[in-house]
């Protein structure tokens, strides 16, 4: 008689057998999917990018901003022959949307025509050396931005015995634009009822042009950068570096450098917003290099059967996108392909969260309460009494006042 054949129990142990090795990395979650989705909403929202470009006429500037964008994004504001340059300074704006890709980026250009063309530098130099020495050491390397001029009560009584009038007018206008912009925003963000997207019209970059005399900064730009650098992001660049040679390029960078250095001109990248090893790495290459020496140009020649965007010359055709000629590639990659997100983060969270800090301290003469902010200047008409009144609370704010505090 056959045996039967028992069925292996459940609980009985097994024949040893290989296994299947269970799975050790789970499914994924579709977390990278979100970066899909932020580039489809860049893709229909675009970006906003303002920039301003500061030097004397004839330094390039328009011919820069074309270059670097590869639009006519800026026509010259140089004046008519026979027409006298205008002694004031006046800021002009320009936007242009750009589209590559299909992405859009909504450019806006402040140009400065006019910025030091009536400066008589000879008077200021001799103004320099009647300036005390104890100045050097007063002077902090790193202020909170200010408002109005970026400078606070003491900086301005320090400067004003020795700047002369001409001086003055050619960068208020500059620092008023860049303020007036933060103001602007400002008020829209402490509306109740906010826009859903508010129009950003902060300058995000300034591009300062140096005229190549070859021996160091003006003590124009001395001065300018010192209370610049303070209130926006400031990229030096030397203007026209074709008119001078390879070792005068390199000498007058170095001297910048220096002066730089020397009179506490903190120039973007700033070396301690440097979040990671990478950025250290990658801003240390670039602050070597500041100031980059760029030429403009906005024609294409043919050379050795390519077309290449340049300048012709008697002597042969200077290469703009040529690092042997010069380094408008490094300013274009630092502007453009980099750190253009990085200016506008620095732009939101260190320059305007200074200007903001400073406006909302100036209104704590104002009556406040839980929640109340109130930048509108108080009411100091005097009454028949002989004083002054002040503005009372609304409702709104009465019944936030007598609501139960919670501590968490």
């Amino acid at each position: 008689m056959d045996t039967l054949r028992q069925s292996p129990s459940p609980c009985s142990s097994r024949p040893s057998s290989p296994r299947t090795p269970p799975c050790e990395t789970p499914a994924p979650v579709g977390i990278e999917a979100v970066l899909d989705q932020l580039k489809i909403k860049a893709m229909k929202t675009g970006f906003e990018f303002n920039i301003m470009v500061v030097g004397q006429s004839g330094l390039g500037k328009s011919t820069m901003v074309n270059t670097l964008f590869k639009s006519k994004v800026w026509k010259s504001t140089l004046p008519a022959p026979g027409v006298p340059t205008p002694q004031t300074l006046q800021l002009h704006s320009v936007t242009h949307v750009i589209e590559e890709k299909g992405l859009k980026l909504k450019l806006t250009v402040t140009d400065t025509p006019g910025f030091g063309d009536q400066i008589n530098n000879s008077n200021w130099i001799c103004s320099k050396r009647e300036e005390p020495t104890e100045r050097s050491q007063e002077t902090p390397c790193s202020n909170l931005a200010r408002v109005k001029d970026g400078l606070d009560q003491a900086d301005s009584q320090l400067h004003h015995f020795m700047l002369p009038s001409p001086l003055q007018s050619s960068w208020e206008p500059i620092l008023g634009y860049i303020n007036e912009q933060y103001e602007q925003y400002l008020q829209e963000e402490i509306l109740i009822t906010r826009q859903r997207h508010i129009p950003d019209t902060r300058v995000h970059c300034c591009v300062y042009f140096v005229p190549p005399t070859g021996h160091c900064l003006r003590p124009l730009d001395i001065e300018f950068l010192q209370r610049l650098c303070r209130t926006v992001n400031v990229v030096p660049v030397i203007a026209r570096a074709d008119s001078l040679t390879i070792e005068e390029r390199e000498a007058f960078r170095s001297r910048i450098q220096k002066d730089l250095k020397s009179h506490c001109i903190d120039v973007y990248p700033q070396k301690h917003f440097d979040e990671d090893v990478n950025d250290r790495i990658l801003n240390s290459k670039i602050r070597e290099r500041i100031p980059f020496a760029v030429v403009g140009a906005d024609q294409e020649h043919l050379v050795n059967g390519r077309c290449v965007l340049g300048r012709k010359t008697n002597w042969g055709v200077i290469e703009v996108e040529n690092m042997e000629h010069c380094e408008f590639p490094l300013l274009r990659d630092l502007l453009i392909r980099s750190h253009l997100q990085d200016l506008k983060d620095i732009t939101h969270n260190i320059h305007y969260e200074n200007y903001r800090v400073v406006r909302l301290k100036e209104s704590h003469q104002l009556p406040r309460g839980p929640g109340w902010v109130n930048l509108s200047p108080v009411n100091l008409a005097p009454t028949s009494a002989g004083q002054p009144t002040t503005p009372r609370p609304s409702k709104a704010r009465k019944r936030a006042q007598e609501e139960p505090k919670y501590e968490f």
